[in-house]
């Protein structure tokens, strides 16, 4: 406890069996994760201050950040998310949840609408814009 003895091995062992405490356990430094992590609706971290009329729920752990990320997109109607270019080779993939979407990635757009899924690239200009009222969307950022 106070670090100032190093215990042998054998000394451990006694004590793990006496402490009923797997011996391995021991030696592990990492914790061990829960089987099931869960982060509730009020846990659930957004950002603010990107786009018009849009809500983001960030859904993905944040040690994925700048590699795979996931996006729950609420937009109010006429909502918008202008985005500027991610790293090269990125990509993302939206699904339309509810509502109707125009997506707009360098000089090409299309309207989508729920169930429907876009694959673009994300290191160009990008926008994702709510048409005909409120929106609601499922994003993936992927970056290599």
């Amino acid at each position: 406890e106070r670090g100032e003895s190093s215990p042998t091995v054998a000394t451990l062992w006694n004590l793990t069996r006496a402490l009923q405490v797997d011996f391995a356990g021991l030696l592990d430094e990492t914790p061990e994760a829960p089987a099931i992590e869960v982060v509730t609706a009020a846990q659930t971290p957004t950002i603010a201050g990107h786009g018009k009329g849009c809500r983001i729920r960030i859904l993905s752990a944040p040690e994925q950040a700048g590699r795979h990320e996931v996006y729950d997109l609420s937009f109010s109607n006429g909502g918008r998310l202008d985005s500027d270019l991610h790293g090269p080779g990125s990509r993302e993939h939206l699904t339309v949840i509810e509502g109707r979407i125009l997506v707009r990635a360098g000089d090409s757009e299309q309207r989508l609408s729920a169930g429907d899924t876009a694959r673009y690239a994300a290191d160009v200009r990008h926008a994702i814009v709510a048409l005909d009222g409120p929106a609601r969307a499922f994003l993936i950022v992927e970056t290599p």
